[in-house]
């Protein structure tokens, strides 16, 4: 049997705040029935305005859902109120599931059966690797160092002016359309969010950080291929994700993701993965550029190894919720390739794997752990990390500390009441996102090793 969720894990699946609210309106007993739960599936049938009740049901193992309900929201009211029934212990086990229950899961088994079966690329093909338009890519290639030459000049001449002018908002919009034409996105968009930074106090010294990163990234595109022939990395340092990189290779890969050019998800599947008991840390989501980007945060417990595992959606859309925030997950993922690889996908899950608190670091000992990640990439911008024995302790601003000294939260978390009503003035495990800015608290546990997201 999958160890129940508690209410804040739940919660945390909701799609939105007003589909936690309508969740809980559903959530009592008196809602629903024909409730079961078995060692993979939960369901239900909750009472509505028709005269059919809706039927709900959930896939445990991934998580997945079904409702027979109109809503396009994923994971709907239903799914959500049935869940924080389960939570409540309102569910009784049951030996099998319903038979429409019963129906749905061999259907998703089905699925990933045929999935699992599609006809893999012949030994050849693999070893050629995927078919490429050399006069297509070539001309890629000199559309984005045209590019970021430009930019390179554009940076010049914006030190060169002084950045007072650059409080418009529209200061980069022709400067990231340019970049679009260059085909070097990830630049782009690295751009166009510049106009962000302008809300803080300090703008001035951030926008020049975020400039030197720039200028940093045209820099290392341009000086990368004469690093690789002296490090001695060989013709080909932009092999497939599935063969060995030396360290110049490594980097130039990273470089090449930053600026865009793009890593399949065949290729990153197609490379060594690594097994272990993942435990999830939590998630954030942003709006960027009219898709809503879902961060959510791993750590093995046995290679210590943090994990990122990214999914987009168009706004208003469901995004993948199969990572549940607290739970544990014994799976092999893939990583993408780079001098410090972070991003991954879930290869293959495996049966096992009970919730427990990840095992945590001293505020000193996380930002190490940083410093290594910054020295592989320059450009990285968040960093999971787990602090134990913390306390959070205002000082003009708030802080994580143990006594060796502390690690500041990040502005938007603002006063953490649900951390310090946690605490108590006691120590304890935080989960949290390490930014430039300050950590973005995630998860904390309580003295009875309960997940609470924050």
């Amino acid at each position: 049997m999958i160890e129940r969720w508690n209410r804040d894990q739940v919660l945390a699946l909701a799609p939105d705040a007003s589909s936690q609210k309508a969740a809980q309106g559903v959530s009592s007993p008196g809602k629903w029935s024909g409730v079961g739960v078995t060692a993979d599936a939960l369901w239900g049938e909750c009472r509505g305005s028709g005269s059919k009740p809706y039927r709900a049901c959930v896939d445990l193992s991934e998580p997945a859902y079904r409702c027979s309900c109109p809503s396009r929201k994923f994971p709907c009211k239903h799914a959500l109120g049935l869940l924080l029934l389960w939570s409540a212990d309102g569910v009784p086990v049951a030996d099998e599931p319903a038979d429409w229950v019963t129906e749905w899961l061999d259907q998703r088994r089905d699925r990933a059966v045929r999935a699992a079966v599609r006809p893999a690329r012949t030994a050849a093909e693999a070893e050629r690797g995927p078919a490429i338009d050399t006069s297509r890519a070539a001309q890629r290639e000199q559309r984005v160092a045209a590019g970021l030459a430009e930019l390179e000049r554009w940076l010049a001449d914006q030190i060169r002016q002084g950045i007072a002018g650059s409080r418009r908002h529209d200061h980069w919009d022709d400067l990231a359309k340019r970049l679009i034409d260059a085909q070097a996105p990830g630049v782009a968009g690295g751009v166009s969010r510049l106009n962000a930074v302008l809300a803080a106090e300090d703008w001035p010294a951030r926008l020049l950080g975020e400039y030197s990163l720039l200028h940093l990234l045209c820099v290392a595109h341009r000086r990368l291929p004469e690093v690789v022939r002296a490090a001695g990395d060989g013709p080909d340092a932009r092999a497939g994700a599935g063969t060995p990189h030396p360290p110049g290779a490594a980097l130039l890969r990273r470089v090449r993701e930053r600026i865009g050019f793009p890593v399949t998800k065949e290729e990153v599947l197609a490379g060594e993965t690594v097994r272990d008991v993942w435990d999830v840390l939590g998630r954030r989501d942003e709006e960027q550029d009219r898709l809503v980007a879902r961060r959510v945060w791993l750590r093995g417990r046995n290679t210590g190894r943090p994990a990122l595992v990214l999914s987009f959606a168009p706004v208003g859309q469901a995004l993948d919720a199969s990572l549940v925030t607290g739970t544990a997950l014994d799976a092999d993922l893939a990583f993408y390739p780079g001098s410090s690889p972070l991003r991954a996908l879930v290869a293959v899950r495996h049966d096992g794997a009970a919730a427990a608190p990840a095992p945590g670091s001293t505020p000193q000992e996380a930002l190490e752990e940083v410093a290594g990640a910054l020295a592989g990439d320059p450009w990285v911008d968040s960093w999971p990390v787990v602090l134990d024995s913390v306390v959070p302790v205002e000082n003009g601003s708030w802080s994580l500390c143990d006594a060796s000294g502390g690690l500041a939260l990040h502005p938007s978390a603002g006063t953490p009441w649900r951390l310090i009503a946690t605490s108590g003035g006691h120590p304890l495990t935080v989960a949290a996102e390490w930014t430039p800015s300050g950590l973005r608290p995630l998860t904390t546990w309580d003295e009875k090793g309960r997940v609470i997201v924050l």
